[in-house]
Order: structure tokens, then sequence, then C-alpha cells
């Protein structure tokens, strides 16, 4: 039993996104924006927005049911073909929304489950997408046939299964998943002995949030060919290279980005994937200081990164794409529907955001401002740790100023 995704081309889908007690209108309007991009990458035509305020998700319905029929008015004079929560449903949730709506459900969750399984290249991160999509389809399997079929190749919702069917449908389920697990298992070790034919040189890894420009930077520092996309999750597959700045070679690992919410099954089947950060030795927090919201963003990943234990290690907090973060207007009212100009360097350099718990530094890798600095600060610290692991060989790497 194997999981194949078969999306028809230009699906029509509606959003929809709950703000509770603890978000904002202007936090819902950022989170149904990155909802968008998530199901644009996923091949979906977004139609329409549906947002409520409620002190927290409804338990039966996750909406108001006012607003789920509001929905469901909707969606069928409009020939809609999905319906996409910003959030995880329960099993219960997604039993009701079905059988009020009558269409093809996602939640946040089995989205980026999809665009994972659509992006995964290697053995391991397929292997990976199909642990955690299992994992996700089990508890969901009464009201998963949509999904199933589609999966299978079919299009249609299958009625009328029987119990015993869906019985058999769990059972080889669980049995893919012991499945899939043992094969992770001679994958980890395999990968394992990779990272160890490196040897001892000092490793980097990029981390940040998905779509920061991450292996932009990447192709910029190693001269290499990762592919990179303004699509989320472009990259799932870790990608080291070598690289050497003035006689002093070391490693550096493009990793997958993260995002707000990543499935808690991503997070357990990419823990063998995101072994590059654990065992790193510096960590590139790249953060796009154009978005609205790098603020949540730059606290999701080190959120990210507690959950897989690597958050305390040396960082250089990397603020990309400084040409397109404007100069705040004069007065606030003036934000929206005007164009102004991108801050300097030296004006970003004095702002809050250069004074950090960790390093800093502001760069545009698209467009190579600020690079030789960024290169000076990642030697320094490459060096550093490198003089603590080969003292008697350390003065062949004098700093690239002491060079002239």
């Amino acid at each position: 039993m194997e999981l194949i995704v078969t999306k028809e081309a230009n699906l029509r889908a509606v959003l929809v996104g709950v703000a509770t007690k603890d978000q904002t209108a202007e936090q819902l309007k950022e989170y149904l924006a990155e909802l968008e991009f998530l199901a644009h990458t996923g091949g979906f035509e977004t139609i329409r927005y549906f947002k409520q305020h409620l002190e927290q998700p409804h338990p039966k319905t996750f909406v108001g049911t006012g607003k789920l029929e509001e929905v469901r008015q909707y969606v069928e004079a409009n020939n809609i073909d999905v319906v996409i929560f910003d959030d995880d449903l329960t099993p219960s949730q997604l039993r009701n929304i079905e059988r009020e709506l009558q269409k093809t459900i996602y939640d946040r969750s089995l989205l980026i489950l999809d665009i994972f399984q659509m992006r995964a290249q290697t053995s391991q991160a397929k292997t990976q997408v199909e642990l955690a999509r299992y994992e996700y389809l089990l508890p969901r399997l009464t009201r998963m046939w949509t999904h199933l079929e589609r999966q299978r190749g079919g299009t249609a919702t299958r009625g009328g299964a029987g119990e015993k069917e869906i019985e058999t449908d769990k059972r080889m389920i669980r049995d893919r998943i012991s499945l899939l697990k043992e094969k992770l298992k001679k994958i980890d070790k395999q990968m394992a002995t990779q990272r160890k034919s490196r040897g001892s040189m000092i490793r980097v890894s990029l981390v940040g949030y998905t779509n920061v420009g991450k292996s932009t930077l990447m192709n910029m520092i190693s001269k290499s060919d990762v592919f990179a996309e303004n699509k989320l999750f472009a990259t799932l597959d870790t990608t080291v290279r070598k690289v050497v700045i003035d006689n002093l070679p070391f490693l550096i690992a493009d990793t997958v980005g993260f995002i707000r919410k990543l499935p808690h099954q991503l997070v357990e089947s990419f823990k063998s994937t995101l072994d590059e950060v654990r065992e790193s030795d510096i960590l590139l927090h790249v953060v796009d200081i154009s978005h609205p919201q790098f603020e949540d963003q730059i606290r999701t990943v080190e959120a990210t990164l507690a959950e897989i234990k690597a958050v305390d290690k040396p960082t250089i907090l990397v603020f990309n794409k400084i040409d397109q973060y404007p100069e705040p207007p004069e007065e606030e009212w003036k934000w929206d529907g005007e164009i102004h100009p991108a801050m300097k360097l030296g004006d970003l350099e004095k702002t809050w955001m250069a004074r950090q718990d960790h390093q800093t530094i502001f760069i545009s890798a698209q467009e190579k401002t600020n690079v030789e600095e960024f290169k000076k600060v990642l030697y320094a610290k490459v060096k550093e740790l490198h003089a603590i692991r080969y003292p008697y060989n350390n003065y062949l790497y004098p700093m690239p100023e002491d060079q002239e």
C-alpha cells in the first residue's frame, strides 16, 4: 500500500481561518496569506478567505455553525473543490465538516504533508514523508476516503465502506508504518556513516523559516547550484558542500525550512534529516527581514530548534533581503498603499535588530549586498572554533583583513 498524490490541475479552493483571543486581526490576515502561499505551492487556486473571531475553535465544527453554513452556500454556488482550514482538525471535526460541506477538506497539516510528498526527491525524504502521512491518516481513516481515493488515483468519495474494510485498511497502514520505520533506521545508519566520513571539519548549518533565502545564500557561499525557488519548501533534502574562505575549509549544510504549526509527524520523521543541524558547530539563522511577521518567524524557528535539541549552539542571525525592507513612514497611517525606499545598511545596523543575543549581520543574498562583511563574520566564527579543535595549525589561517 503506497500513497501516490494525483492532484487534478487548478482545483479551486477556499481558505478558512479562526482568530482566537490570543491573535489579532492583522495576524490572522498574515496567517491566511501564508496559507494561500501554501495552497498555491500545493497546486490549488485560492478563490476566497473566510475569517471568524472566536474565543476558541468550535469543538464540533471548528468554526461556528453559522459560518460553516456561509461556507457551504458559497462552495455550492461557486463550484469550489476543496476547503482548506488554517489549523489542524480533530477526527470528529473533520467528520462533521465533511458531512456538512460534502467537499474535500484539508487542514493545515494535510496540506503541508501533500507539499512535502510532491517535493521529496531522495529515498530518505520520500520515506520520511510517507511515514508522516500515514501516521497523520491513521486516526482519521473513517472519514478520509476522499483523500485516500485521490491518492490511489481515483477522484470520487467512497461511500458505504463497512467497518471490516476500514479495519483492514487500518491494519495495512500499521504494517506499512512498521516497514517504513525499519527502512528509516537503515537510511539513518547510512547517513550517520556519511557524516562521520567527512572528518572533523567545522560544520555550519543554514536554518530558518521556509522561503527566507537559505538556498540562495548557500549557492552564493559555496558556488553551488542548490535548487532555489520562490515557493515554500523548495528544499527538503539536506545538501552539504565544502567551502573554503582564505584557505580555511569548512562544511556548510542547507536544511529543510521550518514553518508555523509544522505537523508533529513531520518533525518526528525528519529528526534524522535534522541530525545535520544537531551535530553542527555553528548555525546561520537566516531571516527574511522584509516579511511583515519576521519576528514571529524567528520565534517559530527557535521553538523548532529547541524541539530537536539544537538551540544552544553558536548562532549568527543573518537578516536577509535588506533590499526589500522598507524605511518606516513618518506617520503610521501613510504605510498602506505607499512605496517607501529601503532602509540603508547603516540605518539597519543601528536598529533593535542589531542588538540581539546572537551576533547579527544584514545582507541581501540576491543582490550580493554586504556579502564580503558576511563572509568575514562567518570566517571569524569558524576560525574561533577551528583554533580550539586544531590549536597546532591555527597560525595558518589569518583573518581576511590581516592579508593586506
